[in-house]
């Protein structure tokens, strides 16, 4: 059989030149659709923005609907306001580290750092709240060897008492505990269970991330039976940023 489809056409070559061809497209297509966020580059002395890029630009704004009537988002992000931070350069040169000019666990500075999540909670497949107070969670409970932590002490970094446990929330999607709720007035105040120790034998939970007096400025919730995604991404900020923030000896160098 001769090798030639036609006496003018090498299929072999046709096909190679097919997969080149179709190899550039992906590039192009890849290298647009990661610029959908952060994109143009902004130098870090001066503020300037970079060029756009041309042909390796942004790709075209994509929709996406959310399921269960929650709206759509767009990628990159419309109408998102630039975010101002409390930080100064400690040096004048680029890569030098920002040193905070007020209260870093507020601002967000750091490994205090928060993203602007959805103003929502996270749900469950069932659209359902999944992150809800253990006194509104129907058909669920504390194993009878283990305690609710009611009434018990919160003890801070710095060993004072930074408040008593009220209740707990609990994720009905994957079954266990994600924050405890200090007894107090007004909305709700949480500390995620995962910067808690429980002391079963001292029958206490002891928070090192936050001092007692920095529990007064932990953000609080808008409603008392379900927490947004971005009430989620600022207090587990907040207590994060406890750990390098919260003294001062913590932000002095370890050697």
């Amino acid at each position: 059989m001769h090798p030639n489809l036609t006496a003018g056409i090498d299929v072999a070559l046709l096909v190679f030149w097919a997969f080149v061809l179709f190899f550039i497209g992906l590039i192009f297509y890849l290298r647009r659709e990661d610029r959908r966020e952060g994109y143009p580059l902004e130098d870090e002395m001066t503020g300037r923005l970079d060029t756009p890029g041309g042909m390796l630009s942004t790709a075209a704004t994509k929709s996406f609907l959310l399921p269960f009537g929650q709206g759509t988002v767009t990628a990159p992000t419309k109408g998102r306001e630039p975010v101002k931070i409390a930080a100064r350069q400690t040096e004048p040169f680029g890569g030098a580290p920002y040193q905070p000019t007020g209260n870093p666990l507020v601002d967000g500075i750091g490994p205090a750092a928060w993203a602007n999540r959805a103003k929502r909670p996270d749900i469950d497949f069932e659209g359902h709240p999944r992150i809800i107070p253990l006194t509104h969670a129907a058909g669920f409970s504390i194993a009878r060897e283990d305690s609710d932590l009611a009434g018990w002490p919160v003890i801070a970094a710095d060993g004072k008492v930074a408040g008593h446990v009220s209740t707990l929330w609990i994720d009905t999607a994957d079954r266990l505990v994600r924050y405890l709720q200090l007894e107090g007035e007004g909305a709700p105040l949480l500390a995620p269970i995962f910067d808690a120790k429980v002391d079963r034998r001292g029958r206490r939970v002891v928070i090192d991330a936050i001092t007692a007096a920095q529990f007064a400025d932990v953000p609080r919730l808008e409603a008392h039976d379900r927490i947004t995604l971005y009430e989620e991404e600022r207090v587990q900020a907040y207590f994060g940023g406890g750990y390098l923030y919260a003294t001062r000896d913590r932000q002095e160098p370890l050697l």
